[in-house]
């Protein structure tokens, strides 16, 4: 029964919110405090720092490494597939109420990745294409997350058409919907923030 502890580690390392993390490491302003207020990279990336690039990129990738590490932990000690699924979805709990930052956590969109890529590796490339793809055409972050989670139960089905891999899909889209209410609000009025180049600004 032992492993089974997988859970609380999953949700324990989900918690650990990197935004909040490295910007603290780096002497960053907390990312709950400016622009959208959400602890994630692309809010990271707003901050008015050369520091903001390489944070926004630690905070992405470490973002990812804990959603796939308690999967890749659990089919190394033997777990079955539904035990791993919900070690990940343990981990996007964390990312989402943190319980060393009050609860209050991101949208759960690069930790999502990190679950999807310990379903499978083509999963999670596929995902991130995606996600790149739109970001570089549309240059807004919201719309590059929700198109790319519309299709993971598309990919999921198949990349890693398990049935508790599958379910975890259809609820990543869910929990990527939800929290980015406001950001389709915004992009149906046309409000919505884009990624400029510096020289565009002028």
């Amino acid at each position: 029964m032992w492993i089974w502890l997988l859970i609380p580690f999953g949700y324990l390392l989900g918690s650990l919110s990197m935004a909040i993390i490295v910007c603290k490491v780096l002497g960053l302003p907390d990312p709950r405090t400016i622009g959208s207020r959400n602890p994630g990279a692309t809010n990271v990336l707003r901050i008015d720092s050369p520091k903001a690039k390489p944070a926004a990129l630690i905070t992405f990738f470490g973002d990812i490494i804990k959603g796939l590490i308690p999967i890749l932990v659990a089919r190394h000690l033997g777990a079955d597939e539904t035990l791993q699924a919900l070690c990940g979805i343990a981990a996007l709990i964390g990312h989402l109420y943190p319980i060393y930052f009050g609860f209050e956590g991101g949208k759960a969109i690069a930790t999502s990745l990190g679950v999807l890529t310990g379903f499978s590796w083509y999963l999670g490339a596929i995902v991130l294409g995606t996600w790149t793809a739109v970001l570089l055409i549309s240059r807004i972050s919201s719309l590059a997350a929700i198109i790319a989670a519309t299709l993971v139960p598309v990919y999921t089905m198949w990349l890693a058409p398990s049935t508790p891999f599958v379910a975890t899909s259809f609820l990543i889209f869910s929990i990527a919907i939800w929290r980015h209410i406001d950001n389709i609000k915004r992009l149906i009025q046309g409000e919505e923030h884009r990624f400029v180049k510096k020289k565009d600004k002028n």
